[in-house]
């Protein structure tokens, strides 16, 4: 199993950069960054179940958070898109919330995030203000040699603002029911971060148990009694 685990990973994320030296304090920001997005897929029922995280350095990412549906899904609600946003949002705002900081590590994030509510707006039939219906072609539709952006510009300037507005109110939204859910789950979040600096990775059930306060055994796999408490 752990070669399969370790193949997976090499798969999803690339290669481990074990010569990658980072020091404590992006080590501590990854941490917590990882754990936001962990804590939010955890809290939120229709998020895909967390299966791992980890902040070894692997291909470009320095750490990653892994979620994998329990069987396969041909069908995604409003709900779930919406969830997976918030997920990509919550380790931006729990580096914000930690350490009154932006770094430059959410810069996939927010491209994943801004494209899923692209596609909410333009593809999905999801914004109230539009409606029902799909403001850009898709991607096989593409000319060779013919600009995009003229390929893509079928509406007007009034409706181009309005998409915009629309994007932009998803991506807030989803920001501040994320940043509430991570003030009122604070302790977990240190619980989770502080766990994840000592073991490095952690997965699914070890995240479950974390979050419900219960402790883990030692690394070297005798129980410990002592449960865990928020700080």
């Amino acid at each position: 199993m752990p070669e399969l685990e370790e193949a997976i990973d090499r798969v999803i994320a690339g290669p481990e950069r074990k010569s990658r030296m980072i020091s404590d304090r992006e080590k501590k920001i990854i941490a917590y960054h990882e754990s936001g997005h962990a804590l939010i897929a955890k809290l939120l029922p229709e998020s895909d179940p967390v299966h791992k995280v980890s902040i070894i350095p692997r291909g470009p990412a320095l750490g990653y958070t892994l979620q994998m549906p329990l069987e396969d899904k041909y069908l995604v609600t409003k709900t779930e898109v919406l969830a997976k946003i918030s997920a990509l949002l919550g380790g931006r705002l729990a580096e914000i919330l930690v350490f009154n900081e932006q770094t430059t590590g959410s810069q996939n994030d927010l491209t994943k995030a801004t494209e899923i509510a692209t596609r909410m707006v333009c593809e999905y039939g999801m914004s109230p203000k539009l409606g029902s219906m799909t403001l850009r072609k898709p991607e096989e539709e593409t000319f060779l040699g013919r600009d995009i952006v003229t390929r893509a510009r079928q509406y007007s300037e009034n409706t181009a603002q309005i998409i915009d507005e629309e994007i932009k109110k998803i991506i807030s939204e989803s920001e501040d029911r994320v940043r509430k859910l991570l003030e009122q789950n604070l302790d977990k979040l240190k619980r989770l971060a502080e766990k994840l600096i000592e073991r490095e990775i952690l997965d699914g059930e070890e995240v479950e148990k974390l979050i419900r306060g219960e402790e883990l055994p030692n690394i070297n796999g005798t129980e410990t009694t002592e449960t865990a408490q928020a700080n």
